[in-house]
């Protein structure tokens, strides 16, 4: 890790036995020292991870510490807990301090716990985060571990020189895999249903733009048609091309604002009905509402704009003479 660290552009490695995202396995069942047990399963998510995983991956630590270099086998047995745990079996009490094992409680499986840190996905983007116990990689080493990188430059170029500096370390360490955390998180399923179902919703979203444009130049087309010959006689008693903009225009912004209107209100509440599919937007949220009312309004002016252009230039004479 130390070599690795010195490579341009990394700003700091750790060690795991499961990357985030990878779905809720490796459980140990646990159980506390001086509270009743009758044999249920406590089951928690395990993990081995190095003294600077958790900084690498940003996660915040809430109470206690990290976990040091110097907790190596000839130091006491330590574990980090998450929230998530800490709120199960730690309502109102501080987890600090406490000690922990297997279901038996024997010597060799108590740890203390010296640490909190903020709950990481370690299922999916969407699932129940279980509580999950971190044990540190230099007290339980194995020869299967993932790296994580943090970098300070582009992630692919650091990602595609690490395997040849790894080598140089060691020609004998197998490699196997390799992405960014962007690309993980973009190619987990849940991303996948929820980018799917987007572009589903999207596509309807774009065909019902191109008929409600298509709709209103047609309404727009029509009144004009209809009120040729009103048009005449306006331009023969003197009316300007500025005036006729004025009257067809005035229509179709009636129509924008009222379609608007009751378009925002529908949205908000289909967007409600599918708010499960919703990431870091809410149903009622004024941004997104008011960009698409804008664009919707544009677009429908512009269709209105033809019809509109060819009303204003309409001779009197042949007008008058329209059925």
């Amino acid at each position: 890790m130390s070599r690795i660290a010195s490579v341009p552009g990394v700003r700091s490695v750790g060690i795991t036995s499961m990357l985030p995202l990878s779905g809720n396995g490796n459980t140990d069942w646990i159980r506390f020292p001086g509270r009743p047990y009758h044999g249920e399963h406590n089951e928690v998510n395990e993990r081995e991870v190095s003294a600077g995983y958790f900084s690498t991956l940003g996660t915040k630590l809430v109470r206690g510490r990290y976990f040091a270099d110097s907790d190596d086998q000839s130091k006491p047995p330590v574990v980090i807990i998450n929230q998530a745990l800490a709120r199960k079996y730690f309502p109102g009490e501080d987890p600090i301090g406490q000690k922990m094992g297997d279901t038996s409680l024997s010597p060799k499986s108590m740890k203390e716990i010296v640490g909190i840190v903020e709950d990481l996905r370690e299922s999916s983007l969407d699932g129940e985060i279980w509580p999950s116990v971190y044990y540190p990689f230099e007290q339980s080493p194995s020869r299967v571990f993932l790296l994580a990188v943090r970098t300070s430059q582009a992630e692919t170029a650091v990602l595609g020189e690490l395997p040849g500096f790894i080598r140089r370390i060691d020609s004998g360490l197998v490699m196997i895999g390799g992405e960014t955390m962007s690309d993980r998180i973009s190619g987990s399923p849940s991303a996948y249903l929820r980018r799917s179902s987007a572009w589903v919703v999207g596509g309807f979203a774009a065909v019902a733009f191109l008929l409600s444009v298509a709709g209103l130049y047609g309404v727009v087309s029509y009144s004009v048609s209809q009120r040729t010959r009103e048009i005449g006689v306006r331009m023969a008693l003197g009316a300007g091309k500025r005036s006729v903009y004025r009257l067809i225009l005035k229509e179709a912004v009636w129509l924008t604002a009222v379609g608007t209107v009751l378009g925002v209100g529908g949205s908000v509440g289909a967007a409600t009905l599918i708010r499960g599919l919703l990431f870091k937007v809410q149903p009622w949220d004024p941004s997104t509402l008011a960009l698409v009312a804008a664009v919707l309004a544009c677009s429908a002016l512009l269709a209105s704009f033809l019809p509109t252009r060819r009303a204003a230039s309409v001779n009197p004479v042949e007008a008058l003479r329209a059925e």
